[in-house]
This record gives C-alpha cells, sequence and structure tokens, in this order.
C-alpha cells in the first residue's frame, strides 16, 4: 500500500501545479469541502462529473455485542457520508 496523500500534500501539489499560494488553495480546498458537507447533510447529492459522487447514507440500528463482556447492545441508527467513484470513461 503506498503513502497516504494528506491535505496539506493535495494543497502542496495543487500550489504548485497552478501557481496559486498555499494559503489561497487551502481556504478554496476548505470552502469546497464545507460545501459538499453542508449539501449532503441536507440531503442532497454532490455529483462531480468525471470523478463521483458524494452523499449521506442512513445506517439502520442493529444488535451487537460488547466484546469484552459479550453483552449484546444495541448499535444506534447513525448517518455516514459515502463516495462512488465515476465510472472510467470508454475509448
Amino acid at each position: 500500500m503506498g503513502k497516504t496523500f494528506s491535505k496539506s500534500d493535495l494543497v502542496d501539489a495543487v500550489a504548485a501545479q497552478t501557481g496559486f499560494a498555499k494559503t489561497n488553495v487551502k481556504d478554496m480546498l476548505d470552502a469546497t469541502l464545507g460545501v459538499i458537507t453542508a449539501q449532503t447533510e441536507a440531503g442532497s447529492k454532490v455529483t462531480l462529473m468525471g470523478f463521483g459522487s458524494f452523499e449521506q447514507r442512513q445506517k439502520k440500528a442493529r444488535m451487537g455485542r460488547n466484546p469484552a463482556t459479550g453483552e449484546q447492545v444495541e448499535i444506534p441508527a447513525s448517518a455516514h457520508l459515502a463516495f462512488k467513484p465515476a465510472k472510467p470513461k470508454k475509448s
């Protein structure tokens, strides 16, 4: 498995490729991620053509087991952010 490419690595790469200041790139990335988060939390699906789509999905409540005691516990329903990559272009 390769090295993890962090947010700061992404900021550095975009700044190098575009010539924009790292602070401007970081602000744009933060704003983009903020909009994606807000829209998915509001129930919208965010699609970036050629890249993929983000949406909030619901997990149902279920029964689990405490590994230390073996006691059954209810795990409540929860929401999570899901990403589905776009299908590759056919050439």
